[in-house]
């Protein structure tokens, strides 16, 4: 069965992946799960996507495809580590679920650097969307959204148009991570 590492967002941890982990473990899934340091929104994404890829390249051997998963800040930082960080050689399947992939309004009470770039048409922002098409078309992607995401503002700013894409209607934001009807999407996904 397949690998999925699993990348939090702001001021998170891996244990916010605890309910997400247990079904896909009980499904036969090797779950990995990183703390990105810092992780409340001082640290330029490209230096977190920077631990993701030395993590991916210590835990995982060069011939070896993983499924990854973004959460929130964690779908951009996969992103820039997906398109910027040449990810597409290790990752089969991508997963965003409730990401600013078109920035939030959110962004724009807070000034540190992590934050800025999380504001839609933010330099980052744009830089990741101008191919977006063209780096994430190469691999098979399902993106995650929900209409109620109050951190993510709006909220269709989570969507890519590219590969599958599912509002499921989630109250809160962090509990996409574990809404069951969450985990059937993905599971589906996974099963094409």
């Amino acid at each position: 069965m397949k690998s999925i590492l699993m990348v939090h967002g702001i001021t998170d941890t891996g244990n916010v992946f605890n309910s997400m982990k247990s079904y896909f473990q009980d499904k036969g899934y090797t779950i990995y799960t990183i703390d990105l340091i810092p992780n409340f929104g001082t640290a330029d994404l490209r230096d977190l996507a920077q631990q993701v890829k030395l993590y991916i390249d210590s835990k995982f051997n060069s011939e070896e495809k993983i499924i990854l998963l973004g959460f929130s800040m964690g779908g951009l930082v996969t992103r820039y580590y997906l398109q910027r960080l040449n990810g597409l050689e290790k990752v089969d399947q991508y997963i965003s679920i409730s990401a600013p992939n078109n920035g939030t309004n959110l962004a724009y009470f807070v000034p540190l650097k992590g934050i800025l770039q999380m504001r839609p048409y933010s330099k980052f922002l744009q830089d990741l969307n101008q191919d977006v098409k063209e780096t994430l078309g190469k691999i098979k992607c399902l993106t995650l959204w929900t209409p109620f995401d109050t951190m993510i503002i709006p909220a269709k700013s989570s969507l890519l148009n590219l590969g599958k894409e599912v509002r499921v209607p989630v109250l809160i934001h962090k509990w996409m991570l574990s809404d069951n009807r969450v985990f059937l999407k993905i599971d589906s996904f996974l099963n094409i």
